[in-house]
């Protein structure tokens, strides 16, 4: 989830992930990338979360992270499943690759935690082909006003400080559409598996398009 170098969360986060991935959400990540293929780019890749579930069908993987630790995990991990990932340092608001190249590009829990939405989604519509795909789950805000009202406070005064960047109250979902992407592909659901109070959070899952 930390998408600019966040070492301390670098080192305690995987060890909590691994049991949110026992208790559903791997099954979440196999589910969105399953139908897959082509040349991907994974941005935020972290310590390689998504790596099992890509199918045989993706040609390419290239995967990008700034965090070092992060890096060195997950090109282990991509080395114990034989799996062919380039993992590669950037930031998800300069990506280090050319435009207009991938057919996909898969952000989990990343849109929370960037530095700049706008930027960020300026990059993936940069990299992506005509068509081209964006695939992912990304918690937002709540709708109702008092809990929204509650989230932006808990994000500049903790939550935001303490888990890597991860905001409560983003409207990724209008960011994702002002930046031109069709996400007629994208619903909302919620994760009860995840702990307080992001279990409490709609999440948007699913794809949204980029124009061809």
């Amino acid at each position: 989830m930390a998408r600019r170098k966040r070492p301390l969360f670098a080192r305690w986060y995987p060890g909590a992930a691994a049991r949110l991935e026992e208790r559903g959400l791997a099954a979440q990540r196999a589910r969105l990338l399953a139908p897959l293929a082509g040349r991907v780019l994974e941005i935020g890749c972290g310590f390689g979360a998504n790596f099992p579930h890509y199918p045989d069908t993706v040609t390419e993987l290239v995967a990008v992270e700034p965090e070092e630790h992060f890096r060195d995990l997950a090109r282990a991990r991509a080395d114990d499943l034989g799996l062919k990932a380039a993992v590669v340092e950037g930031t998800a608001e300069a990506l280090p690759v050319e435009s207009g190249s991938f057919d996909a590009v898969v952000a989990t829990a990343v849109l929370c935690s960037v530095a700049n939405q706008a930027d960020a989604l300026a990059e993936i519509a940069r990299v992506l082909k005509p068509g081209g795909t964006l695939v992912g789950f990304e918690h937002v805000g709540s709708p109702g006003r008092a809990r929204y009202a509650a989230e932006k406070v808990l994000d500049a005064v903790l939550w935001t400080h303490l888990n890597g960047g991860c905001h409560l109250s983003r409207d990724t979902l209008g960011a994702i559409r002002a930046a031109g992407f069709d996400t007629a592909g994208m619903s909302e659901e919620r994760f009860a598996f995840l702990p307080f109070p992001v279990s409490q959070s709609p999440h948007i899952v699913g794809t949204a398009r980029k124009p061809a």
